[in-house]
């Protein structure tokens, strides 16, 4: 983007937003119980991270299934929930917990499903000139060197952070030509390669996007939605093609079934 203000912020913009999360945190010592668990409940809930549920698979190590807000980073959650942990139990364990952690996203389907779906949005949505139907298959993205069920590592923790993109245009206006066509297809590979997103899947269709792609761990939902709306917006003449909003949804090797 240029010094151009952005036409799509927080503020004006509506997400929805399916975002869900299995986290996984290292006690230096077992940990009798998690009676503790409704009021660390409690003291994140307005940091905009929900705890679903609390086990301990070992008695060393906590599980929890969380769901967040959009403008919540993976980072922001591992952050919060050790951080607000180790506060409720700081008196007995001053120093509660090992550096390491693992965080992944989960959604209600697969992400090899949400791959498949993704790449055959033209078979979903068939044009009725089989001419414009060829043209939309140039403009279709399929990584296969991209495996997005291999985890990310920072200096402390691995995770998987996976999300399903789509932006809708405005009053579902159909665009076909194909100068804008490939705009948008190039603007897509730009972008995410400037944020380094690891896009795996995009379906371009004549009023919506798809995207599947892998995020930085830093990156909250939101950011990453904002920054393609208005990257997309840029290539298209700084028009608001899109809604303000969209959908943005998390998928992983597991679903939330696991929980």
């Amino acid at each position: 983007m240029s010094n151009s203000q952005p036409l799509y912020t927080r503020d004006n913009c509506r997400f929805s937003c399916p975002l869900q999360w299995g986290l996984t945190i290292f006690w230096r010592q077992p940990e009798p119980d998690d009676l503790w668990f409704q009021e660390l409940a409690a003291a994140t809930e307005p940091d905009g991270i929900r705890l679903l549920k609390h086990q301990f698979p070992e008695p060393s190590i906590s599980q929890f299934a969380i769901s967040t807000q959009p403008h919540v980073s993976q980072l922001l959650v591992v952050q919060r929930v050790k951080g607000r942990l180790q506060h409720l139990v700081r008196q007995r364990l001053p120093k509660a917990f090992h550096g390491n952690y693992a965080i992944r996203s989960v959604g209600h389907v697969t992400r090899e499903c949400i791959e498949a779906y993704v790449a055959d949005q033209l078979g979903h949505h068939q044009m009725a000139d089989v001419r414009i139907q060829a043209r939309f298959a140039r403009y279709q993205i399929e990584r296969s060197e991209v495996d997005l069920s291999q985890s990310q590592r920072t200096s402390h923790g691995m995770y998987w952070y996976n999300l399903h993109v789509v932006l809708v245009h405005r009053e579902r206006w159909m665009e076909v030509r194909g100068d804008v066509l490939q705009r948008v297809h190039n603007m897509v590979l730009r972008a995410c390669e400037a944020k380094g997103y690891r896009l795996s899947r995009g379906g371009i269709l004549a009023d919506h996007v798809h995207l599947v792609l892998g995020c930085p761990i830093a990156a909250a939902p939101d950011e990453v939605l904002l920054g393609l709306l208005n990257n997309l917006a840029f290539a298209q003449g700084m028009r608001p093609v899109y809604q303000f909003g969209g959908f943005v949804g998390t998928v992983g090797e597991y679903t939330t079934n696991a929980w």
